[in-house]
């Protein structure tokens, strides 16, 4: 097995596009995210980094097959959902990258590519020269009929990379779901990490 991790942004990140989509289908489907898009709906969202100035895409391939794949761009190119919770006296748009969504196929996990996803976002933070990299997850009912049990949250793997859950920052995202393909809201709760360590 020969896994190799690169960061990979603009016009680079083209041939890869199909792959990211199916990618983001197949690892969707599990909870929390529930997801149940279709490789056009995936290859239009995912255009967004191909366009975005200074998105970057940290791939993770197995040879040449893409096998995780984690994402981020300035806040300031992302949506209004995602915008307004950091137009606070708190925050300068400016200074934040949003890191978006880690896919990973399971047979992958636990092999320290989820810290390799957040080093690479991190490292293109600071390439950047933005102090404050945020992602927002969402939030399930603990007796939601899907979780599997037992299910094992990320909330202990993203406090150990220093970020804090931030209850005040908030925003409602909409997705199709699995087994319908209607696209209905889901709260999204925000995690934060200032690269000065201050909270």
């Amino acid at each position: 097995m020969s896994l190799t991790v690169q960061a990979v942004g603009g016009a680079e990140l083209a041939p890869f596009i199909a792959d990211l989509a199916r990618l983001r289908i197949s690892v969707f489907r599990e909870f929390p995210y529930l997801y149940g898009g279709s490789a056009a709906y995936e290859e239009t969202y995912l255009r967004t980094y191909l366009d975005a100035l200074d998105a970057v895409v940290i791939l993770a391939r197995d040879g040449e097959r893409v096998v995780g794949a984690s994402s981020a761009l300035p806040l300031t190119q992302e949506t209004d959902e995602i915008r307004a919770p950091f137009r606070t006296s708190e925050f300068d748009e400016r200074d934040v990258l949003y890191l978006g969504e880690s896919v990973l196929l399971p047979e992958y996990r636990g092999r320290g590519l989820g810290h390799a996803f957040f080093d690479g976002r991190e490292a293109h933070a600071r390439a950047l020269g933005l102090g404050v990299t945020a992602f927002c997850a969402v939030q399930r009912p603990e007796d939601h009929p899907l979780r599997p049990r037992p299910y094992r949250a990320h909330d202990a793997f993203w406090a150990a990379r220093g970020y804090v859950e931030r209850p005040d920052l908030h925003t409602t995202l909409s997705w199709p779901d699995l087994n319908g393909g209607q696209e209905t809201p889901k709260p999204m709760r925000f995690w934060v990490r200032r690269a000065d360590g201050v909270t």
